[in-house]
């Protein structure tokens, strides 16, 4: 997995699909680039805490990134998961499923979008 870098890569997956769960918010869209596989990003807000509860969270997130997108992701596009105040008390297995359940869903999405059954 390669991870999103510049601010124009993570404002163009905000304008993309979004969904919400308890523990955090996931962001996707297709990859300007052809030819590349599954593209993450993390962030964490101020409203999240201070910055040793904003890098736990995206610690948090990225554990169930990688855990999960390799199973889920669909190569050819852009994941930002966006850490809420619940991403830091979640116990972890619920932060895995709140993440698998929004992935289906926006794969579903970008399915329904891309006219793939």
């Amino acid at each position: 997995m390669d991870h999103l870098k510049t601010r124009a890569h993570f404002l163009r997956a905000q304008r993309g699909i979004r969904r919400s769960s308890a523990s955090l918010t996931l962001e996707v869209c297709a990859s300007p680039e052809a030819g590349i596989g599954v593209r993450v990003g993390f962030t964490a807000s101020k409203k999240v805490g201070n910055a040793v509860a904003r890098n736990r969270a995206k610690r948090r997130l990225r554990a169930a990134a990688n855990a999960l997108l390799p199973l889920y992701g669909l190569p050819g596009n852009d994941y930002v998961l966006v850490a809420r105040t619940a991403t830091l008390d979640r116990p972890f297995e619920a932060l895995l499923a709140d993440l698998k359940d929004a992935l289906q869903a926006a794969n579903a999405r970008l399915g329904r979008i891309k006219g793939v059954p």
